[in-house]
């Protein structure tokens, strides 16, 4: 696609604000208006506009595909994000650990035990830790408890933990990001065993080449929730 516009730029709208080219506002994917809530992400979304070149290069939108994604997807339809993220607290991949008398038991205990009990702390839940890949259902008070603190997100937040959630295959991931966590360190963290493997036996290109684009698209998704409004 041939790039139809000479500049992005910003103003204040109805609820928020947009970004404008050559000044038409513009619209999500589904075609509602783009708003969003602060002018620290509409000017980001405007920059991913002005980058561009001659020709557009369409995968080059992760902030823009994130708003859409809010203002298109998940507002219409909250409780059917929820639901669906709280599936990654019933099998978060932090909750399962190698056999004690195995090396990688210990790494995953350096990495993921900090995060589990930060979650706990922040949340007042308890997870249950389970050695092996046999499903081992959390309490159902934890679980409760998860649905609430999602429940009390905004759509856009949302739309974030909908991106980093799958990618990390862990809700305890996900939420950290949403703390300002380092989102390479927590992606490292989420990518342990994958990690551990390439380091026993080597990592060809197209591995490495999916393992980049996967922590280029948690760190978009953690960068859009910084851009959000504090949460009070």
């Amino acid at each position: 696609m041939k790039r139809f516009w000479r500049e992005a730029t910003v103003a204040q709208g109805d609820g928020g604000w947009q970004v404008l080219l050559d000044g038409r506002p513009v619209r999500t994917q589904g075609g509602a208006a783009q708003i969003v809530p602060t002018r620290a992400l509409a000017d980001a979304l405007a920059a991913e506009w002005a980058a561009q070149g001659a020709e557009v290069d369409t995968t080059a939108f992760p902030l823009r595909d994130l708003t859409d994604l809010a203002i298109d997807r998940v507002a219409p339809a909250p409780a059917a994000q929820v639901a669906a993220l709280l599936r990654y607290a019933e099998t978060d991949t932090l909750l399962y650990r190698a056999d004690p008398d195995e090396p990688l038991h210990r790494r995953q205990l350096d990495q993921w035990e900090p995060l589990v009990r930060a979650a706990e702390t922040r949340w007042a839940v308890t997870f249950d830790r389970t050695s092996g890949v046999i499903h081992r259902p959390q309490p159902a008070e934890t679980l409760t408890r998860m649905e609430d603190v999602l429940a009390g997100q905004d759509p856009f937040r949302l739309a974030a933990l909908a991106t980093m959630a799958p990618l990390a295959a862990s809700l305890i991931v996900a939420l950290a990001a949403l703390d300002n966590n380092p989102p390479a360190d927590l992606f490292a963290a989420a990518n342990l065993e994958e990690d551990w493997q390439a380091e026993l036996w080597g990592q060809d290109a197209e591995a490495a080449r999916v393992r980049s684009a996967r922590l280029g698209a948690f760190t978009a998704a953690a960068h859009f929730a910084k851009l959000l409004p504090p949460v009070r």
